[in-house]
């Protein structure tokens, strides 16, 4: 069966090059990360930090920590991120500048 091994090797080559940036946590959408950095900082609040990773086709998990000097809460910046469809799950970190 010399025809098999390749494509077993394309089969696992592609297989590999496909799941890559998954494996390795690359941002899976580079302009969405520049959106929800303006969304959260057209306000005056600092995004600290932002992780963004693919749940499944269509779906974004995120992780988004934010500094402010305002009285907002988590639920202050999940409304403004509603504004995303493709965020299906996302975890929001509040810090006061204010101490």
């Amino acid at each position: 069966m010399p025809t098999a091994r390749p494509t077993i090797a394309s089969w696992s080559y592609r297989l590999m090059r496909d799941t890559a940036g998954i494996l390795l946590d690359v941002n899976p959408d580079r302009h969405l990360t520049q959106e929800v950095r303006a969304v959260i900082e057209d306000g005056g609040d600092r995004l600290l930090d932002l992780h963004l990773w693919r749940l499944g086709p269509g779906h974004l998990g995120a992780v988004v920590s934010v500094l402010t000097e305002q009285r907002r809460d988590c639920d202050y910046y999940r409304s403004r991120l509603s504004r995303f469809p493709s965020l299906s799950h996302v975890t929001v970190e509040v810090i006061s500048a204010s101490g």
